[in-house]
Order: C-alpha cells, then structure tokens, then sequence
C-alpha cells in the first residue's frame, strides 16, 4: 500500500490541530462557565416573578450592582415603582445594564448619556449614582410619565433613534423593579461568588450602603450593642456590627419623599441590595423578615430563618443582617 503524500500528510496534521483546538476552546468556555457558576450550574443572578407567572430573568453579578443602584436612587428620590421600572428598561437596552466607557459618539455609561448634551462631565456620568439620578431628574419632568407607554416615557427623556427598543426590556425590567425596590419579597438571589477586584467586608458593605443610600437615610440602631459588639465607623452612622464579619441595618420608616413605602418594603429593599452587592461585598448571607439568603447557588431559594440565636433577635427588631466573608 502506497504512503500518503506529503500534501495529504499536511492536510492530516491540520485537521489534527484544527480539531484540537476546537476542543480547547470548548474546555476554556466550559472552565470559564464553571468558575464564574463556581460548579454549580447556576447563573449569577436570578430575579422571580412574586406571583404565580412562572416569570424569570438571569443576569450577572455586575447588572444585580448596577440594577440595584438604580433602584435605590428611584425610591430615594421619591418616585414610584413604575419609574424604576422604566428606567431599569433603559439601562437594559442602551448598555445591557454594564457601566461601559464608550457608545455612539460621545455616550457613556449606564443610560449611554452625553457630557456634549449637557447631562455632566464623563466622571460624573460614569458614577452610577450620579447617572440614575440625573436620569430621574429628567423623567420626573415628563408629563404623566407613570401613564405613558413605557417605551414612550423612556424615549422623552433619551431621544433615541430607536424608540421601540425599550419595550422589548419591559418584563425583564419589571421583575427586578418589583424586586430591588422591595415590593416583591424574597424573589432576588445570586450565587454570591466573590469577585476578585472589589473590597470586602463589613467595612466595604458599610461604605457601599452610605453610597446608595445616603448618609442620612438609614436611622442608627435603637437596640443596645451587645458586649461582645463593636461599634461601626462613624462614616455610616445607620449601621452597627455586632460580630467581626456581621452588619444589622435596622429597617425604620422610609424618610424619602416616597409615599406609601411600608418597612416591610424598605427592609426586603435592603436586603435585596445585599444579595445584589454579595459577590462584589463577599457577602455570604442575608437575613430578614424570617427569611435567610446563603450563597452558593443562584436558583437556591430564601429559606426559612433559625429561629433560635441571632437570626431570632434580628427578625424581633426589624433589622436586615448581613453576614460577610471576612
């Protein structure tokens, strides 16, 4: 029998390394899922429709930071729901909820806005804070917004060219919205994988809650400190440590000009956010209203808190109790 041609050897050898390298990238992609997943199969985050619709949607940590900022800086400025509902949607469409540095032009950021059309410097539009607020600022002027087709307040205050974009985003953006302002209970969980860039512990969950919230809007604990307690940093008067690696946020009256915000609303908000922030934060566990978050795995639901111990205490004084990894 003849020996192959040198042509057909090198065709051999190609089909060799072609099928070889197929094979890495498929073993990259899988690693890449089973680190950012941590093993588990799951996504990083996972939003739940609070009725019986069977709604879901599944997003990254980085979208849970940005999608909760946004809501905070909704309620905190007053407006209702179906504000943050809109402008969540928006955020989905122009940046797919990333805090990107570039766009069409000059646009940057969450909401793809413009320093040449007068909406701040590139720092500011580039802080997610500033960037949501300046986009309710907008919308707080639209007529009637709250009435409007959701696509259509969206578009008075973005002038897009593409205006029917955003409804597409409108049950997506309605699950988180429900969610992240605190009106559906026990619907947000993430797997709560730490990130590798961002500062942890009780320190950084304190800073983050002052960035979000607002120096003045969580109240200082109304409950003595235990003895084994230390008190925390006087940069977030709203919160008290009661471990090494334990933040309680009491949850008081909402002092926003928002109307009809329960405690009920604002503490599942609260915890809520903490979930959102946990692989950012590494935080570990969350604990409100009887129910506890541990991470782990996105499509594990809250469960019923230890109703002995702390998770008891914790419930009694109304508090979210945030447990961090160091």
């Amino acid at each position: 029998m003849p020996e192959p041609s040198p042509t057909l050897k090198r065709r051999g050898r190609l089909f060799r390394i072609g099928a070889a390298f197929v094979v890495l990238l498929a073993l990259a992609g899988y690693l890449t899922v089973q680190y950012v997943t941590g093993g588990r199969g799951a996504s990083g985050c996972k939003v739940v429709s609070g009725g019986s619709d069977g709604a879901a949607y599944e997003f990254t940590p980085e979208q849970a930071v940005n999608a909760a900022t946004i809501a905070v800086v909704g309620t905190g400025r007053g407006m209702p729901e179906r504000a943050v509902t809109i402008a969540l949607a928006t955020a989905l469409q122009e940046s797919g909820l990333h805090n990107i540095e570039h766009g069409d032009r000059d646009s940057l950021g969450l909401f793809q806005q413009r320093p040449s059309q007068g909406w701040g410097t590139k720092k500011q539009i580039l802080d997610p804070t500033y960037a949501a607020g300046v986009f309710y600022q907008h919308l707080a002027k639209v007529q009637d917004y709250a009435k409007l087709p959701l696509t259509e307040a969206a578009q008075r205050v973005q002038r897009s060219g593409y205006p029917e974009a955003y409804a597409k985003h409108e049950p997506d953006a309605a699950l988180l919205s429900a969610a992240l302002t605190g009106n559906a209970a026990a619907t947000l969980t993430c797997a709560g994988l730490p990130a590798t860039t961002e500062a942890a512990g009780p320190d950084a969950v304190r800073a983050a809650l002052v960035r979000d919230f607002g120096r003045d809007a969580l109240q200082p604990a109304g409950a003595e400190v235990s003895a084994r307690s230390t008190p925390a940093s006087s940069a977030a008067p709203s919160t008290r440590t009661t471990t090494a690696r334990t933040v309680t946020v009491p949850v008081v009256a909402d002092k926003s000009p928002a109307k009809g915000r329960s405690v009920r609303q604002r503490g599942w908000q609260l915890a809520h956010w903490a979930v959102a922030n946990s692989s950012a934060l590494h935080i570990e566990r969350v604990s409100y209203g009887g129910r506890e978050w541990t991470a782990g795995n996105a499509d594990s639901p809250w469960h019923p808190a230890a109703a002995a111990g702390s998770g008891g205490a914790e419930k009694a004084a109304g508090a979210v109790r945030i447990v961090t990894a160091q």
